[in-house]
């Protein structure tokens, strides 16, 4: 069968995804680049700490992947933190350099200290948050940020305005407000930013919209995921133009964290045909070494780098696999282990397994057994898992072979 957008030697989704009815109204940017912020905004969640090796050695990992901007970090925090951005970017890893910064002169400084390209730049975009959480009177925290935009880009840093809380402004106030920085001071790109991630995929094909009628910058996606909807919006908001989307490795960061670069960027690979350019294939590596270095919890069915998610333990998948071979694995796995860095699909043993996972392993091991005995295999491997609560070893599988066929099951 020859290769279509939505079936290709890598990956098997709906072709409906392809449908004229469904792209029709589609705007993706020529080129869509990844903007990585588990450095700064993935520190940020609770219990992670990361040393100045730790940062450099994830940045290190995140160029080869091919991601287009670090956002390295916040100087102002530490330190130990300019010194990690100092010397990410002193070496010239490939990407672009970002710090993170608040609308404070004395905050760009720091960053033009350490020698980055650029600076994302916290500017106040809620009423109710200067007041309830800066404390400052909104004419101030705009002077502010008037000024220290300004300062950027005089030493030669791109800004992008990073509004907190815009998504639950009002429109038209929080566009004024931008409006007003952005032509007293300066701004080379804004981001819609959902901090708290509250809004809906449908509302944020308005929100994009609305700001574009305004706004005649480049935009940028920074989405959280406090009802899981940071894919799904990041990918609505590229699908209407934005240009740079704000992801983290694993989907790290504050509460429930930022938006994950390994859905994002697999779901436009394979559903909208959209390739940004990135390593697919160091994917699992990439989030491996961010879960060693944090120490985070990562559910073994973590899409796309879960570390079950290719092993098979239901008998009738077992069968399906038995029956396909790993030249059709897409037809049990949408996408092929191996273009994500995964290991190759496995049987596994445990409750869920049939006959043929069964044969399966005695194939492998070199164990001769009838059907009959294979079934009582089956039954005692269903019944040690079940009182075990966990999958089975070979050795226990090996045991379990032996009170069936004796030693024609030894090693």
């Amino acid at each position: 069968m020859a290769n279509h957008p939505w079936k290709t030697d890598n990956w098997f989704v709906s072709q409906w995804n392809y449908a004229p009815e469904v792209t029709k109204d589609f705007k993706f940017a020529k080129q869509i680049k990844i903007h990585d912020i588990t450095l700064r905004d993935g520190e940020q969640q609770t219990g992670i700490i990361m040393t100045m090796d730790d940062k450099i050695r994830i940045a290190e990992a995140l160029a080869e992947a091919g991601v287009h901007r670090i956002e390295a970090g916040m100087p102002i925090v530490s330190p130990s933190d300019a010194a990690a951005i100092k010397e990410i970017a002193r070496r010239n890893l490939g990407p672009q350099i970002f710090a993170f910064s608040r609308c404070m002169k004395e905050d760009v400084q720091r960053a033009i200290d350490t020698g980055v390209n650029g600076v994302v730049m916290e500017i106040p975009s809620s009423q109710h948050m200067v007041d309830l959480a800066y404390k400052w009177p909104m004419e101030k925290a705009i002077e502010t940020s008037i000024e220290a935009t300004r300062f950027a880009r005089d030493n030669g840093l791109e800004v992008v305005f990073f509004p907190i809380d815009f998504s639950r402004s009002e429109m038209n106030w929080v566009l004024n407000l931008i409006n007003r920085v952005a032509t007293e001071g300066h701004m080379d790109a804004l981001a819609l930013v959902d901090t708290f991630g509250v809004v809906s995929p449908h509302a944020m094909q308005y929100f994009v919209r609305e700001v574009k009628k305004r706004i005649n910058k480049r935009l940028e996606a920074h989405f959280h995921q406090d009802f899981g909807m940071g894919v799904a919006n990041t990918i609505m908001a590229a699908a209407e133009g934005v240009e740079v989307l704000h992801t983290t490795v694993l989907g790290v960061g504050e509460r429930a964290g930022n938006t994950p670069m390994e859905e994002t960027v697999m779901g436009l690979l394979t559903m909208y045909g959209i390739d940004v350019g990135i390593d697919y294939s160091k994917l699992t590596s990439l989030a491996n070494l961010v879960q060693k270095i944090t120490g985070v919890d990562v559910p073994s069915n973590k899409p796309v780098v879960g570390r079950q998610l290719y092993q098979i333990e239901s008998g009738i998948i077992a069968s399906w696999y038995k029956n396909c071979g790993e030249e059709n694995a897409t037809e049990l796995f949408p996408v092929r282990a191996n273009f994500v860095g995964q290991p190759p699909a496995e049987v596994v043993m445990g409750k869920g397994s049939g006959i043929d996972s069964v044969k399966a392993w005695l194939a492998q091991l070199g164990i001769e057994a009838s059907d009959d005995e294979a079934l009582k295999m089956t039954a005692g491997v269903k019944g040690f898992s079940l009182k075990n609560k966990r999958l089975l070893t070979e050795g226990e599988f090996r045991k379990i072979a032996e009170d069936v066929i004796g030693e024609r099951a030894a090693a």
